[in-house]
């Protein structure tokens, strides 16, 4: 039996106004700075890379895997991306995942975008990037570091985007601290798990084939075409395997569920690719799949797009 995709973002309704556009102005400010921070500084090997990062992440997040409980999580990609890329150039390819589930596959409300940006596209990379340069520092950039790194700042992350949305919940009235922290921090430690593996085997395969795109490792010297391949043919084949994502809910769904406000999630004003599947084909399979390649040329699209403006003058690409 194939299975689609779940929401998996925070949706209109579970935040109050006044915190969603809080959490708006914060995402917007440090966006734009982020934009600036990476100006003039993205070479010929940054451009494919946020592109094909980009499209992997997204893919990676529509396969949710199932935790104990019944319950699932979902990979996040904020600490693969700050190794590979660095914290500001992390942010926006973040930004163009989460932007584009909302926008496009109505994953998250518009209202609460704000707070999804920041948890996973500002907070996630912050703290992965935090714990990146400790452990690095306390390593002395041994090899083996690395792996550690890549491991913890992945649960990290999770961990601590998940305590975030919990207070952001907390804020708006939507469930008390001493209910929405425990439960948010308890399901989310083991989900981070989950994404300290998948960090770390990412990295890994990194540091076997492509060392020289991790940060760590220095600057690439290699050309470009094979990134854009081989990062493609990950992401497609994660997009055909995404039908067969757990069903089971993801973290904040099951939060909710448990602690009585999933009835306060409202639907999107309108929709195009709702739920991960492609309007007008009864094969969900094929639904599902379809759906993921379109997202998958939309944020690879928007990446670029992202990553040819803020490029070295003079910098050719390949």
């Amino acid at each position: 039996m194939f299975l689609a995709p779940i929401a998996m973002h925070i949706p209109d309704g579970f935040l109050s106004v006044l915190v969603s556009v809080v959490f708006w102005v914060i995402s917007i400010a440090v966006i734009i700075i982020a934009l600036r921070k990476v100006k003039g500084t993205l070479g010929e090997r940054d451009i494919p890379v946020m592109g094909v990062l980009a499209a992997a992440v997204f893919a990676g997040q529509m396969l949710n895997f199932t935790v104990a409980g019944g319950t699932s999580g979902h990979l996040l990609g904020a600490a693969l991306t700050t190794i590979v890329l660095g914290p500001w150039a992390a942010v926006l390819v973040m930004t163009s995942v989460v932007s584009i589930q909302a926008l496009i596959f109505q994953d998250g409300g518009i209202l609460a975008l704000g707070a999804n940006l920041f948890n996973m596209a500002i907070l996630g990379v912050a703290v992965s990037y935090a714990v990146q340069t400790l452990l690095t520092r306390l390593t002395g950039a041994k090899r083996w570091g690395m792996f550690i790194s890549a491991f913890v700042s992945g649960w990290t992350s999770i961990f601590i985007a998940s305590l975030c949305a919990a207070l952001q919940l907390s804020a708006s009235g939507t469930s008390p601290a001493n209910i929405s922290i425990p439960a948010m921090g308890g399901i989310h430690t083991l989900i981070g798990i989950g994404e300290g593996l998948i960090t770390l085997g990412a990295v890994s395969f990194l540091y076997a084939a492509r060392r020289d795109l991790l940060k760590a490792s220095g600057t690439s010297t290699r050309g470009s075409r094979g990134i854009l391949v081989g990062g493609f043919v990950i992401a497609l084949a994660l997009a055909i395997a995404s039908p067969l994502a757990s069903s089971h809910p993801d973290g904040l769904e099951w939060v909710a569920e448990q602690n009585g406000f999933l009835d306060a999630a409202q639907g999107s004003l309108y929709n195009i690719i709702p739920d991960y599947a492609l309007p007008g084909l009864q094969n969900e399979a094929a639904a599902t799949i379809i759906a993921g390649i379109i997202g998958i040329l939309l944020v690879f699209g928007v990446a670029i797009a992202i990553a040819y403006t803020r490029r070295k003058r003079g910098t050719s690409q390949v």
